[in-house]
């Protein structure tokens, strides 16, 4: 492998891992791979989307917030009874927005670099 390939996929993977939907970032790393095909190495991808997985959860908690300010939404509660509620399907709602907030923010970031 090429230093500039292992290093765009390096840079792919990371990108892609700090997505601010637990799950979604070995599908997204996956269709990147798939749609890119040799230009990338896929191994290196997935290496970096696992390395970033810390830094996504430790960011979930900022973009939510963050997007809500962007959005101008309404204040997600996360308290030690919101898991309950959105387990119970009580919070769907509002879990739905909060997402949408935390992608709003992510998108706006990429966006704005």
């Amino acid at each position: 492998m090429e230093p500039k390939q292992l290093a765009f996929s390096a840079a792919l993977g990371f990108t892609l891992g700090v997505f601010p939907i637990c799950g979604v970032t070995a599908l997204l790393c996956g269709m990147a791979i798939a749609l890119l095909g040799s230009r990338c190495h896929a191994p290196t991808v997935m290496l970096a989307n696992l390395i970033a997985t810390p830094i996504e959860l430790s960011l979930v908690v900022p973009f939510l917030r963050f997007g809500e300010v962007i959005i101008g939404g309404p204040h997600f509660p996360l308290t030690s009874d919101a898991l309950k509620k959105v387990l119970t399907g009580e919070a769907s709602h509002e879990v739905v927005q909060s997402v949408l907030h935390a992608v709003g923010c992510q998108a706006w970031f990429e966006v704005t670099r």
